[in-house]
């Protein structure tokens, strides 16, 4: 091998050595040369007591805080303060995002001031966060007209004049105390509203949406385990009237029903509730589940739990009569065991449209669940007759010759279905041999 000459050795290891420089240059002004703008950006993603010290670290970011659109404060910020220096610094007329978390009630007298501050900034999305019932909103509160998006969990709704939030479109209140007065008032302020979420809301019990025209998602989850102001432990609303929405979901506990009086825009509806206490309210059970189905079977997109589709299964057992259902596509998320099998298959056997079947297979460990034999023997049921009546259904834990039959039993009970869908879960590769057999039928995928 040639010796390498000296002198071009030396400049090559000079041109790496320059380039080297170059390029760590490069790296070093990255940061420092990026436009406010983008360090508005990154800043918008860290609370904004952070954000303010980052002006400690470059005379050039000194002031970049004080154009960021949104801003974000928790417990250890709500003192005047930090109010003051925001007030002082902050220059943005218009906000864009505002998110305020207190555990204490020790903060009470600050949130107003902080309200305050960022409604003179024409906030358009708004997120207040509370560890408490102590804290009642200010009238100044629910006059807003440049508020687009508000998210409130654990407070108190009680405006005591009217609500005009004129450019609302989301609404979200979780664990929130809101009476049936008071949800009246907020609707009739939001002429613009489209989207509604209720999680675990206290004390509202009849939902009229017949007067929100605009309205087209609604989101509701009640329960009765919740705790609330002044001792409350049921969850709301027990009625819900909404003529308008087009997308229903609904997750309420059997304990405590929940009817729907007119869903005749729903296009779309996810419904399921739990069943850890279906033999204290047996009576009511049938006649809860099946209005329930009754008020949906002309949607044309329908999602189902396991927990509904269990009662279902004890609805078709006892020989009652099921509405035909107009749905197109159908989701069942579920395990697989005896208790939803009848269910599963009353809902095949009245779709006589479905065209599209999609199947989330929950995997659990446990034995088929007992949750319906108290209910069972309640109604005069011999569940060990029963059981033997079951013999053939799949079971819970499943084996991979029952996925072939839960296929098979899906496609006998269908006429009109072009596509079936299997959404296995991780614990499912035991399935891998069995799913290449599953291919045989044209009309099943699986994910």
């Amino acid at each position: 091998m040639a010796e390498e000459n000296p002198t071009t050795a030396r400049r090559v290891r000079s041109r790496r050595s320059h380039g080297g420089d170059r390029r760590l240059k490069v790296k070093g002004d990255i940061i420092s040369g990026l436009p406010d703008v983008i360090l508005q950006h990154i800043l918008t993603f860290v609370p904004t007591k952070y954000a303010i010290r980052t002006s400690l670290l470059s005379k050039q970011w000194r002031h970049v805080w004080c154009d960021t659109p949104s801003l974000s404060f928790n417990s250890s910020t709500l003192n005047d303060a930090w109010i003051n220096q925001t007030r002082t610094g902050y220059t943005v007329p218009k906000m864009m995002h505002f998110h305020l978390k207190s555990d204490e009630t020790h903060d009470v007298p600050h949130i107003d001031k902080w309200l305050e501050f960022v409604m003179s900034r024409h906030v358009e999305n708004m997120s207040l966060f509370f560890c408490f019932y102590a804290y009642r909103f200010p009238d100044f509160f629910y006059v807003n007209s440049s508020l687009k998006q508000l998210t409130l969990k654990y407070c108190i709704m009680s405006p005591k004049f009217s609500v005009s939030w004129t450019s609302l479109k989301n609404l979200s209140l979780v664990r929130c105390s809101v009476s049936d007065e008071s949800m009246a008032k907020i609707l009739s302020g939001c002429p613009v509203l489209e989207s509604l979420t209720l999680h675990h809301c206290f004390e509202i019990s009849y939902l009229d949406l017949t007067r929100s025209p605009r309205l087209r998602t609604l989101v509701v989850e009640r329960r009765s385990s919740a705790t609330g102001p002044r001792g409350s432990s049921a969850t709301g609303p027990k009625v819900i009237d909404a003529s308008h929405i087009h997308y229903l979901y609904l997750r309420y506990s059997i304990q405590f029903p929940c009817s729907l009086v007119d869903v005749s825009s729903l296009t779309e509806a996810n419904v399921n509730f739990g069943t850890n206490e279906l033999s204290s309210n047996a009576d009511d059970l049938q006649p809860t589940v099946m209005n329930m189905l009754e008020k949906l079977q002309h949607v044309k997109k329908l999602t189902f739990g396991g927990n509904f589709l269990e009662v279902l299964s004890f609805a078709e057992l006892g020989g009652i009569p099921f509405p035909i259902l107009k749905v197109k596509a159908l989701t069942l998320k579920t395990r697989i065991f005896h208790d939803v099998i009848h269910g599963i298959k009353s809902v095949l056997q009245n779709s006589h449209d479905l065209k599209k079947l999609t199947v989330h297979i929950i995997h659990c460990k446990t034995e088929p669940a007992k949750q319906l034999d108290p209910y069972l023997a309640l109604q005069g049921f011999n569940t060990a007759q029963l059981s033997r009546r079951l013999k053939d259904a799949v079971h819970c834990d499943m084996k991979a010759k029952h996925l072939t039959s839960f296929v098979v039993l899906v496609l006998k009970n269908t006429k009109t279905l072009e596509k079936m869908s299997l959404v296995l879960d991780k614990q499912y590769h035991k399935f891998k041999k069995m799913i290449q057999k599953l291919f045989r039928y044209n009309k099943v995928s699986i994910a």
